[in-house]
């Protein structure tokens, strides 16, 4: 029965890497927004253009950039929450604007985008927040779910609820299920990897009282954009220099590298001072053609392009199990370097070793001896050596793939309606 005065509430799933939102509409049906043109997942980018002085999101953001077109990219904005930098100012178009202006544009569209496709106001939201924004640092936790929030209301949003994106996950899940299930929800988003063990059951879909049912949640700061870096760092960065031995017999400087393979870091690599830094490397370099490479790549500012096409590869492997080359020929069309299953392996070995271990405390917090599903969802959910290494600590669970990109902002309408129903008892 369709209600009247009804207020939606838009489940917003913003990601470092991509951001999705959905809403539960008076119908009592899932309404997913597109709002990437036709695609629910957009993107979390933005492109500041020198030529148009426009700013493009999303996907239009990336290509634009990717084009050629003059302009600065701004993508990863979300690991930026709970430090400093959030304040402090960058210089796009030749204006001064803070890191925390550019997640309140960046949810503006979001908003606007969604009231285009709803054809309403949107007012009230349900944000999602990893278990962990800052690993340790209950203050700069806390602070960071501050200014998310801040953001979504000077974006225009009057009421604002948080919940936890694992959480949400299984929220959307327990929607799919015909009898009470025990779940390891397992989020891996482009910046954290978040745990939630929790009772899920169809009888309680309506219940806004769910603490008891949430058995435990853990959380660690790897993500999908960490795993981008280390396959850039170990498959393309060697091409530029990375552990390149010079002639003094020293390792070439590797903070260059590092900037260039961290999203929310690579512009600093092109300013004035690190350029110069850059520059005066030659004498580090056995091989000049290194050093070259390296500095093209700078004067050229590519390092956006190159971890874009790393992670793009990244999928290729993933999906098809075999190996897939990173496209560098906008550099030097002799170069191929190839991502293989059994090099992915290696490079996220550690990595994914902590994920898996903060997966196995989340269980063993959680009180029981093993949970019946491992439910996975987040962009980086579907690598293949996360999924191997997850069924061979849990072999009596069941591996079920969720909706990559959706699941967090479907669970989060689901939760956003429960509350509205509550406050409308």
């Amino acid at each position: 029965m369709k209600r009247e005065f009804f207020e939606p509430v838009l489940g917003i799933d913003f990601g470092t890497s991509n951001s999705a939102a959905a809403l539960i509409d008076a119908d009592g049906q899932l309404r997913v927004m597109p709002l990437d043109g036709l695609k629910a997942a957009m993107p979390t980018a933005l492109f500041f253009s020198n030529e148009t002085h426009s700013t493009l999101f999303g996907s239009e953001a990336m290509q634009a950039y990717l084009s050629g077109e003059e302009g600065r990219l701004m993508r990863a904005i979300k690991s930026l929450l709970g430090s400093k930098l959030m304040d402090e100012q960058t210089v796009v178009n030749g204006q001064a604007i803070s890191f925390f202006d550019i997640v309140v544009l960046f949810f503006k569209e979001l908003k606007a985008r969604s009231e285009a496709h709803l054809g309403q106001p949107i007012t009230r939201a349900m944000l999602g927040r990893p278990v962990h924004f800052v690993d340790d640092d209950r203050e700069r936790d806390d602070l960071a779910q501050a200014t998310l929030g801040r953001a979504a209301l000077e974006a225009g949003f009057t009421h604002i609820d948080f919940q936890l994106e694992p959480i949400a996950a299984a929220f959307d899940f327990e929607q799919r299920i015909t009898k009470e299930t025990s779940v390891l929800v397992v989020d891996i988003g482009g910046g954290t990897s978040d745990f939630t063990v929790i009772k899920l059951d169809p009888k309680h879909r309506k219940n806004t009282e769910r603490a008891s049912d949430i058995l435990a949640t853990t959380g660690v700061h790897i993500g999908g954009t960490d795993f981008d870096r280390l396959l850039n760092l170990s498959h393309v960065m060697p091409l530029l220099g990375y552990k390149h031995i010079g002639p003094s017999g020293r390792l070439v400087p590797n903070s260059v590298f590092f900037d260039l393979t961290t999203w929310h870091l690579i512009h600093h690599a092109y300013s004035r001072k690190n350029m110069h830094f850059a520059r005066e490397l030659w004498t580090s370099y056995a091989d000049q053609t290194l050093h070259k490479r390296l500095i093209d790549v700078l004067e050229d500012q590519q390092g956006h392009r190159i971890l874009a096409n790393v992670e793009t590869a990244k999928i290729n492997c993933s999906v098809s199990h075999e190996g897939a080359a990173v496209d560098l020929d906008f550099l030097d069309r002799a170069l191929h370097p190839v991502i293989t299953p059994a090099s992915m392996g290696e490079s996220l070995a550690q990595s994914l070793d902590q994920v898996v271990q903060c997966a196995l405390q989340c269980v063993a917090a959680s009180g029981l001896a093993s949970v019946d599903v491992v439910y996975l969802t987040g962009g980086s959910s579907a690598l293949q050596p996360l999924m191997d290494a997850l069924q061979l600590a849990m072999p009596q669970a069941t591996l079920m793939p969720g909706d990559r990109f959706g699941g967090v902002a479907a669970g989060l309408a689901y939760a956003g309606a429960v509350a509205t129903l509550e406050l409308s008892a």
